[in-house]
């Protein structure tokens, strides 16, 4: 190497430890020479120092006062007296060898005695004197930045976690193969190219304007997830973590960015879906409660609706088949015909009126309702031209269909105990992700368990009708007339969630201006209260046309009812004369029967009470009142009195209350009656007899 213009005299560096102005040799920040601190000094001819120059004071303890002009020999241990010492060796070689590197032992001005690595070669001057130029540093120093580069090539080679760096403008300076793997793209296509070319982000610039704020601000950020897709996996959904760190550059350029990013696709998609398994089964134990809790077909339809949206679906039908005959069998070759019951939806209009514009709905042979009813199982469709042509016959349904937004249906069967209940449809729209295998198998669950609260409701419901039917069949047609006694009567089934009760009632034309008025009831309810209902009734009827006392009568009922295993009834029965104006009563355990006075007074008849039918043991009695002229007789079942959440003594002084009003038309005296007495929807069947007494002209008895 030729120094030009160098002289061979005593040179001192004039720039102090700190200064880090340009000089033989000097390091930029953030490179390397930075990190290992680099002495450089020169040994003339004559084996003394000539040169003093950056960190030679930092490493030997020595300013350039100290050594300059001195032998070298300063900066050394003493060797063995017969071999010449280690400066004389270092001078020699990088005079003779023109570059040499290699360790030798050095010392510190406060004695310490370091292991040192040294570059030196010859310098050759103007005045052709030559001097040797060394380079020094600590080995251990050394060993340390080898040990760490060594660590980071190999971690950059082979850690399956992807290395970046990006400059000041975003584009790819540097990267590892893992990161190329990830992105599909080779490193030679990623040098130069802007990020946002390779990694592919639907997040509005979030992504970029973080990397903006890492490289401008110097904020790292750490672990933070990145959804994107890059060229070399178009179709692939990727998750990354991403962490960032701001990278210093040399002087006079801007900084950039080094990032890490580990693929947590695989590790994201499972806690989704463990997220959404969760989900799923948060949404079935919710349905299981909600769904059955009547024995009514529509609320349960409409709970089957309410359950799925929105949390599993957009929109949602629940029809029932509309069956010629019960004894049907589905046949896959004919039209079905559905009446819808329930809908639903979370999206605008039109999607309204789709869902709940239509009662009734054909659907045409081998259409996607016939496919899930013949296999039984739930059929994920996709709304287009093929759904439209084989399930959806009315143009006009198809475009609202189109423009409802729902993207996809799942269609599951209601099918329970062998009979084809009918269908449920869920549908989601392009918002929501795709339905999945999962979400089949959960509307599978939601509709099984809709279809058996269905087929228990359907069942109930046959049994109420059929009980209904009897009970309605055995109550009087048509009540005895007599021009002595006015009656209005009327019978309140309870509410569809309360099954059909005994209750019973009757007026009976008896000899001599007479009549006789019944009103029962059978504990229990359903077939069994209405038969036993009936054979009480009927039973009362035959015995009073054969002139039997009031007690001898209840007697009789007794009897009949321990034959039948009635366990327990109510019967009051009274038997008014028209030409005496008075009125035998025997009662067995039934409420008491009031008389409302001509002045508007209401007595209540209750010192008749007796033991209930079925119970045996205890006879009856029978007690004679005078009934005055024009009074009202009023005979009710308990329906009328007992309201839960109050005392039985409350609801007989409401009704003594209603019966004082103004004495309307007995019709229109029991409607108001009712109307303001029972609960709406009535809590149990109601019997009203209400009897406008007059005495006849014949002469008493």
């Amino acid at each position: 190497m030729v120094c030009r213009g160098w002289k061979a005299t005593s040179v001192a560096s004039d720039r102090s430890e700190g200064d880090r102005a340009p000089g033989p040799l000097w390091s930029e920040p953030g490179s390397l020479l930075e990190h290992v601190p680099v002495a450089v000094l020169g040994i003339d001819e004559d084996n003394r120092i000539r040169y003093w120059g950056p960190g030679a004071e930092g490493l030997f303890g020595h300013d350039s006062a100290e050594v300059l002009g001195k032998a070298a020999a300063v900066l050394f241990p003493d060797g063995p007296d017969d071999s010449p010492g280690p400066s004389v060796q270092l001078a020699e070689r990088g005079r003779t060898l023109g570059y040499w590197r290699g360790r030798l032992p050095a010392r510190h001005r406060n004695g310490e005695v370091f292991d040192c690595g040294f570059r030196a070669f010859r310098v050759v001057g103007t005045d052709s004197g030559s001097m040797v130029l060394a380079l020094a540093s600590r080995s251990d120093v050394l060993d340390r930045v080898k040990t760490n580069l060594a660590f980071l090539d190999s971690l950059f080679e082979t850690t399956p976690i992807g290395l970046v760096m990006l400059d000041d403008r975003l584009r790819y300076v540097h990267l590892n193969q893992a990161l190329a793997d990830m992105d599909g793209v080779s490193i030679e296509e990623h040098i130069g190219r802007p990020m946002e070319d390779i990694m592919i982000t639907s997040d509005g610039g979030a992504y970029r304007r973080m990397l903006r704020s890492v490289a401008e601000e110097g904020r790292a950020v750490a672990g933070v997830l990145v959804g994107l897709r890059t060229p070399g996996h178009p179709d692939l959904d990727q998750v990354r973590s991403v962490s960032l760190f701001p990278l210093s550059g040399a002087v006079g350029t801007r900084s950039g960015v080094g990032g890490l990013m580990v693929d947590v696709t695989e590790r994201e998609q499972a806690i989704m879906e463990a997220g959404a398994a969760r989900r799923r089964l948060d949404l079935l134990a919710r349905a299981t409660a909600r769904i059955g809790t009547t024995l009514d077909v529509d609320v349960t339809a409409r709970e089957v609706v309410a359950a799925a949206i929105p949390d599993f679906c957009d929109a949602a039908v629940v029809e029932v088949v509309e069956w010629m005959d019960e004894r049907a069998v589905f046949d896959p070759q004919q039209p079905l015909v559905t009446r819808r019951i329930a809908s639903g939806t979370v999206l605008p209009p039109p999607a309204g009126e789709l869902v709940g514009g239509l009662d009734r709905v054909t659907y045409p042979p081998d259409s996607s309702i016939h496919r899930t009813l013949r296999s039984g199982r739930p059929l994920y469709v996709p709304v287009d031209d093929e759904f439209m042509t084989r399930t959806v016959i009315h143009q006009a349904r198809a475009q609202l269909l189109k423009d409802s937004g729902l993207t996809g249906l799942v269609i599951a069967p209601l099918i329970a105990r062998g009979t084809v209940q009918g269908i449920s449809v869920f549908g989601r729209s392009a918002a929501r992700p795709a339905f999945t295998e999962e979400d089949l198998r959960l509307a599978g669950e939601l509709s099984s368990r809709a279809a058996l609260c269905l087929d228990n409701a359907r069942l109930y419901s046959r049994v109420q009708d059929i009980a209904l039917t009897l009970q309605r069949a055995l109550l009087p047609s048509a009540l005895a007339t007599s021009p002595h006694v006015q009656v209005a009567h009327r019978y309140v089934p309870g509410s569809q969630v309360t099954e059909v009760g005994g209750d019973w009632y009757d007026v009976i034309a008896l000899p001599g201006d007479r009549v006789a008025l019944v009103v029962g009831d059978v504990m229990g309810h359903g077939v069994r209260a209405a038969a036993d209902m009936g054979r009480l009734r009927i039973t009362a009827k035959a015995l009073a046309r054969h002139n039997h006392e009031p007690a001898d009568l209840l007697a009789e009922l007794d009897a009949c009812a321990q034959e039948a295993g009635i366990e327990l009834a109510t019967c009051l029965y009274v038997s008014y004369d028209a030409a005496t104006g008075r009125a035998r009563i025997a009662n067995a355990g039934h409420p008491p029967p009031l008389v409302r006075h001509p002045d508007g007074t209401v007595e209540t008849l209750s010192e008749v009470l007796g033991v209930p039918l079925g119970v045996g043991g205890h006879p009856f009695r029978t007690i004679e009142t005078d009934i005055p002229d024009g009074a009202i007789l009023a005979l009710y079942t308990d329906g009328l009195v007992e309201v839960r959440g109050h005392d039985i003594e409350e609801g007989l002084a409401a009704v003594c209350a209603e019966l004082s009003q103004v004495a309307d038309p007995l019709e229109t005296m029991a409607d108001r009656m009712l109307s303001r007495l029972l609960p709406d929807p009535p809590s149990d069947d109601t019997v009203l007899v209400l009897a406008r007494v007059r005495r006849s002209t014949a002469p008493e008895r």
